[in-house]
Formats: C-alpha cells, structure tokens, sequence
C-alpha cells in the first residue's frame, strides 16, 4: 500500500512540473471542445476535451497494466 502512495505522490509532483511545457508542445488545452473565453477583464478556461483525452488516455494505461 505505501508503493502506491509513493507512486501517486511522485507521478503527481512530476506531471506538476512537467505540465506547463508538455501541454504547450502537444497543444493540449486547444482541442476542440475546450472552451476559453474573457468576460469582464477575466479568463476563463474550460478544457472538457483534454480532460476527456487525458482521461481515456490514463483508463487503458491502468488497463494494461
């Protein structure tokens, strides 16, 4: 059980200070589907279709595993 937690924890610490570059060269976060808009000044930004890939994408790795 302490694996596991060891794991998580690492492969969210890394995925945290990977994410900016990584999702700027596979241009994720402006797939279609993905809203982004400005309304009074403010940026609003919600990535339905990345969520939905990324999730697809950890479903069969966990799978295969």
């Amino acid at each position: 059980m302490l694996k596991w937690v060891l794991v998580v924890v690492l492969l969210v610490l890394v995925t945290g200070l990977l994410r900016p570059g990584t999702a700027r060269r596979l241009r994720l976060g402006r797939l279609p589907g993905d809203l982004a808009f400005r309304f009074r000044g403010q940026s609003y930004h919600f990535p339905f279709a990345t969520t939905v890939l990324i999730s697809v994408l950890a479903w069969l790795i966990l799978r295969s595993l």
